[in-house]
C-alpha cells in the first residue's frame, strides 16, 4: 500500500495514505522529506518551506494562504492554513472543452414506460402533498405492503414537513419537487395524498405535474373520506394491478441518468472516490448518457474548472448566475459564504473549502458541461449537466432524484445510512470505513491507493450501476430506508 501521494507535480503538500509517524523520512518525488509531527491519515504535509501569506497548492489549484511560516515536514491543516476565497469574482471564459470518443453501448434491463421514459425500479409511491397527512401516508404504505410481489418491487411513502404556510418561490419550489417525483419513470404508479385545505392542495399540485396517466396517479382527499386510509388502499390496489403489468426488458444505457454526490467527505475523497466516480461519469457519457453534478457551495474555489469546461457561451453565462445566486443566498440570509468544511471534514484532512471543492468536482471527470439546471429542473441534455441545490446530503439527493436521476452516487469518508427517492449507492473513499460500515457501504474506492487503478475501478464502479439499474437493491434499499427532504428558501406563515 502507498504510504502518501503528491497529486500535481505543481504541489507542495503531500497526502498521508495511512498515519504516518513523526521523523520518518519519505522520498517524495525525488526528494526527501523528514516529518516535523505525526500526519494523521488523509491529512497534508508541506513538501517545502512555505512562507506566511503564501498559496498552499494541492490538485494543482491553491487551497489557501499560509497563515504562518510552514516548515517543510509539517503537518498542514486549519491551524496554519486559512482559505483565500473572496466573495462575487469577475470570471472570464476560457474554454477548454472537448467532446469525449464514443463508446461501445451497454444494456441494462430496466422498465419501459408507455410515454417512452425509463425506469431502473418499478414501486409504487406514495406523496403527501402537505406535512398534516405524512403519519397517514405511512400508515398507508406498511398497510400496502401486502402488494409487493411479481414485479411490484416495493411501495414508498416520502412524508416531509412542508406544503402548506409557504409564500412566492419558495411554496413553487415545493409544488415542483413534488411533481417532479409524481413524474418520475422509478415509480410505476403514484398515490398523490392531499388533506384538503392547504395551500398546495390537489388541484394547484395538478397545474405542476402537467399531463399524467389516470392509469398511473390516482389523487385522494383526506377530508374527503370517512377513512381516508381505507380508500387510499382500494387505490394502492389498483395501482398494485397496473404496476404489476411491467416487465424489465434490455435498454441502452444511453438513457440511464446517474446523480453525483458527496458528502461526510474526508481528504481522501478527492483521491480515491470522487476521481473513481468522475472516470464512472465519463464512461457513461462516452455511451451517451447522462450524469448530474450538484451541491453548489462546494463548487466555490473549483468553479473556473466546470466553467471552462462549459460547451459554450451561454453556459459558461448560466454556471456564472449558478455560482454567484448562491453566493447572494448567502449574503442575504447574513451568512458567511465560506462557512465550510463541517466538523466532520476537518477531522478527516479537509482544510479550507477549496481543499474540498477541489476534491467535489473530480466527480464531474472531463467531459464538456452541457445543461445548467435550476432547481427542481428535470434534465433534457444528455451528458454533464450542473444542478442548482445546496450541498445538504438529503436535500441534494432528492434534487438529484427530482431532476430525473434513476440512481444517485454518493462517496463519502464518513459515513451515512441515508437514502433518497432513488436508489443511493454510498461509495467509501477508504477500505477502513468500508470494513467497519459494510452494512451502509455498497463499493469500495479505497481499493485505488492499495492495488486497483482508477480507470480499472471506475469499470468496476459502472459494471456495479449497471447492476443495480437492473434491480440489484443497495444496502439502503435493503433495509427498506427512503427519504426525501426539499429545499426551504423562504419565511413560514
Amino acid at each position: 500500500m502507498q504510504k502518501f501521494v503528491k497529486i500535481n507535480a505543481n504541489d507542495v503538500v503531500g497526502v498521508a495514505l495511512k498515519p504516518l509517524t513523526k521523523g520518518s523520512t519519505l522520498n517524495v518525488a525525488g526528494q526527501d522529506v523528514t516529518l516535523l509531527e505525526d500526519i494523521p491519515q488523509a491529512h497534508k504535509f508541506a513538501l517545502q518551506d512555505i512562507a506566511a501569506g503564501e498559496k498552499v497548492y494541492k490538485y494543482g489549484f491553491p487551497i489557501g494562504v499560509a497563515k504562518e511560516d510552514i516548515k517543510k515536514g509539517a503537518w498542514v491543516h486549519t491551524h496554519n492554513l486559512k482559505t483565500g476565497l473572496g466573495d462575487l469574482l469577475e470570471y472570464t471564459y476560457e474554454k477548454d472543452a472537448a467532446p469525449l470518443e464514443p463508446t461501445e453501448d451497454v444494456t441494462f434491463m430496466g422498465y419501459r414506460r408507455p410515454d417512452g421514459k425509463v425506469g431502473v425500479r418499478n414501486e409504487i409511491w406514495i406523496i403527501p402533498t402537505v406535512g398534516c397527512v405524512n403519519n397517514v401516508a405511512q400508515a398507508i404504505e406498511h398497510r400496502a405492503k401486502e402488494y409487493v410481489g411479481g414485479t411490484v418491487e416495493d411501495i414508498c411513502a416520502f412524508p416531509h414537513p412542508y406544503g402548506c404556510s409557504q409564500m412566492g418561490d419558495d411554496q413553487d419550489n415545493t409544488r415542483t419537487i413534488l411533481a417532479d417525483l409524481v413524474n418520475h419513470p422509478n415509480a410505476g404508479g403514484v398515490l398523490v395524498l392531499g388533506l384538503g385545505c392547504e395551500n398546495s392542495n390537489i388541484d394547484e399540485l395538478k397545474k405542476f405535474i402537467g399531463d399524467y396517466d389516470e392509469k398511473r396517479v390516482k389523487f385522494l382527499v383526506s377530508q374527503e373520506y370517512e377513512d381516508e386510509i381505507e380508500a387510499s388502499l382500494e387505490l394502492i390496489k389498483e395501482l398494485a394491478e397496473y404496476v404489476g403489468s411491467f416487465k424489465r426488458e434490455p435498454i441502452s444505457c444511453s438513457e440511464l441518468i446517474i446523480g453525483m454526490k458527496c458528502g461526510g467527505s474526508d481528504g481522501m475523497s478527492g483521491i480515491t472516490a470522487n476521481p473513481t466516480v468522475g472516470a464512472f461519469s465519463d464512461i457513461l457519457i462516452s455511451k451517451g448518457g447522462t450524469t448530474i453534478l450538484t451541491e453548489v457551495p462546494e463548487m466555490f474555489g473549483a468553479e473556473t474548472i466546470l466553467m471552462n469546461r462549459c460547451a459554450d457561451e451561454e453556459l459558461f453565462g448560466k454556471t456564472v448566475k449558478l455560482i454567484n445566486d448562491f453566493k447572494n443566498y448567502f449574503t442575504s440570509h447574513n451568512q458567511t459564504i465560506y462557512e465550510n468544511p463541517s466538523p466532520g471534514n476537518k477531522k478527516g484532512g479537509i482544510s479550507t473549502l477549496e481543499d474540498k471543492s477541489l476534491g467535489c468536482t473530480q466527480k464531474s471527470g472531463s467531459a464538456p458541461v452541457v445543461g445548467v439546471l435550476s432547481y427542481g429542473e428535470t434534465v433534457c441534455n444528455k451528458g454533464l449537466n450542473l444542478l442548482s441545490a445546496p450541498g445538504n446530503d438529503l436535500v441534494a439527493s432528492t434534487a438529484l432524484a427530482a431532476s430525473g436521476a434513476h440512481i444517485v452516487l454518493f462517496t463519502t469518508g464518513r459515513g451515512t445510512p441515508f437514502a433518497s427517492p432513488v436508489p443511493t449507492v454510498k461509495i467509501s473513499t477508504n477500505s477502513q470505513l468500508n470494513q467497519k460500515k459494510g452494512n451502509w457501504i455498497d463499493f469500495n474506492c479505497g481499493v485505488m491507493v492499495e492495488d486497483t487503478p482508477k480507470d480499472e475501478l471506475a469499470k468496476q464502479l459502472f459494471d456495479y450501476v449497471i447492476e443495480v439499474a437492473s434491480g440489484r437493491k443497495v444496502k439502503a434499499e435493503e433495509k427498506g430506508f427512503h427519504d426525501m427532504a426539499i429545499f426551504k428558501q423562504g419565511v413560514t406563515l
